[in-house]
Order: C-alpha cells, then structure tokens, then sequence
C-alpha cells in the first residue's frame, strides 16, 4: 500500500515527539508540522525571503530526512544562494533516497545555468522538421487585439518561420479576451501573413509561462518534435528557456524581437535570477501547497 507524503510526514513529527516523551519522562512539546513548514517556505520563496524559505527547509529535513520535495527545493535555492556545501550536502542526501528526482533537481539547477548564459537573438535559427517554432502568448486587449508586444513576438516567430518552412508551430496562450485567447489570436494573425494552417497548433490553456512550457512540451510530443526554437520578448527569453528546459523541451534557438534587446543582453547578476529560479521549481512541479 503507497503511503501518502502527507501522512509519512504525519508519522515523522508523531515519532519523533513520541521519541522526546520517553527520553524526557515529560509530555512532548508539539512539534511543529512538516506540512506547514514546507508551505511556510514556498511563500517566503514567492515573497522574495530566501533565507528564510531555507530555515523553513532545513526544519522540514531535521523532523524528515528523506522528505524528496523538501530536499530538492533546499537544495536549489542553495544553488541560488551560492551556499555549494548546503547544496551538495541536500543532493547527497536525496540521491540516497530518490536517485529519480536528484537527477530531475539537477536538471532544474542545469537549465537555471544554461538559460541565465542564453542570449537573445533577433536572428532566426537554421531547424529542420523536428525542431518545433513555440511562441508564447502575452495579454490581449479588452476587444481581443493583440498589443504591441505580442505583435512583435509574433513577427520574430514568422521570420523564423520563414528561416525553417518545414518546423511546425506552436502557439500557446489561455487568458481570452472578447471569445478570443492568445493562442487564437496569434493564429489569425499568422495566418494573415500567409503561413499554411496546417503549419499551426494552437495551445489555448495556458495561462502563466510555466503551463506554456508544460503544455507546449506536450503539444510538441504529439507533434513527433524533440526539440524547439522559443520566441518570445527579450526580458522574458531567459525565464521561458529554463521553464521548456525543466518540462523537458530541448531548447535550440532562443529568438526575440529587436524592442527592448539591447538592454538584455548582459547575462542577470545572481539577485536578478530569482524568478528563473522560482519558475523552474514551479516547471518541475514541486509542491506549491500540501
């Protein structure tokens, strides 16, 4: 019978209470719970406190240690705090109990690094048929129109459709306006500018770069693609590289519009990369909440 991780955590924090009781004669002082620590932590992570959200962790640990989502987390956003010996210890430690979700953490600290390096390209990339084109959507207007910079993504991705004819595309977006989403709408525009049909494939669910990194992966599976050029805006490249990274989407091409592209090439310093981070763990589907 699978035990869940709500109920293991239960059975840690009862042990080791119960442990305390007969080693004091006296009654326990309530632990505190694992699952409330974990969630502590995931907010002070959202809130920007990362020391904090590191203490919540290492409590979680001390009560459980071989509580896998705890150790993953501790050990990324010890990669983010450049804390190597806190990072290495927390891998040490979930290797020897999920080998599975160590490698799957140090895919997601392997992306982070890779997409922090990424820059931004106006210039389309030379794919073949397997090699999918993904735009991601950005907010329409209260009528259904596209803004400004949704135009301009979507003329960086028909470029780069001209560059690779034969790569199928991918738009995805939720977030409708007026009957109409993102992906929709980037479709009609597309369309306008004579790209066949049958080229476009709409993702029309997501609504946060996470969901556009986890359904576009899907969309592209389906679609016999292993790899993908991603389009999207100069400040947001670095983020959705590392998020279609961690769904597991080989990223080859990084393209941008030229707006905005001149400030974004310096690689972010550490502190300006906390929302890969954060997105990533999000991709890897860590527990937000239990």
């Amino acid at each position: 019978m699978k035990i869940s991780r709500h109920w293991k955590s239960y059975a840690a924090v009862v042990f080791a209470a119960a442990s305390l009781s007969g080693l004091t004669g006296a009654p326990a002082q309530a632990a505190p719970d694992i699952d409330d620590l974990y969630n502590s932590a995931q907010r002070a992570f959202t809130d920007g406190d990362d020391v904090a959200g590191r203490a919540h962790l290492r409590a979680v640990i001390d009560a459980n240690p071989g509580d896998a989502e705890a150790l993953s987390l501790h050990a990324i956003w010890s990669h983010y705090a450049n804390d190597l010996p806190a990072m290495i210890d927390s891998m040490a430690r979930l290797n020897g109990f999920d080998p599975g979700m160590a490698a799957g953490t140090q895919g997601v600290i392997n992306a982070v690094a890779a997409a922090a390096g990424t820059l931004p390209n106006p210039l389309p990339a030379l794919v073949g048929p397997n090699t999918g084109i993904v735009v991601l959507g950005y907010g329409l207007l209260p009528d259904g129109g596209l803004r400004p910079e949704l135009v301009n993504r979507l003329t960086a991705a028909w470029i780069q459709s001209l560059a690779a004819p034969f790569s199928p595309i991918v738009v995805t977006g939720g977030a409708p306006q007026n009957g109409i989403t993102e992906a929709e709408a980037m479709r009609n525009w597309l369309l306008g500018r004579a790209v066949p049909p049958e080229r476009i494939h709409t993702e029309t669910r997501a609504g946060s770069t996470v969901q556009n990194a986890l359904f576009g992966t899907r969309l592209l599976r389906d679609l016999g693609a292993d790899s993908a050029v991603v389009v999207t805006s100069p400040n947001h490249i670095r983020r959705a590289v590392a998020d279609f990274m961690v769904a597991g989407t080989r990223v080859v091409g990084a393209t941008t519009s030229m707006e905005q592209l001149v400030s974004q090439l310096p690689p972010p310093a550490r502190n300006a990369q906390r929302g890969i981070y954060l997105d990533a763990t999000r991709t890897f589907q860590l527990t937000v909440a239990r």
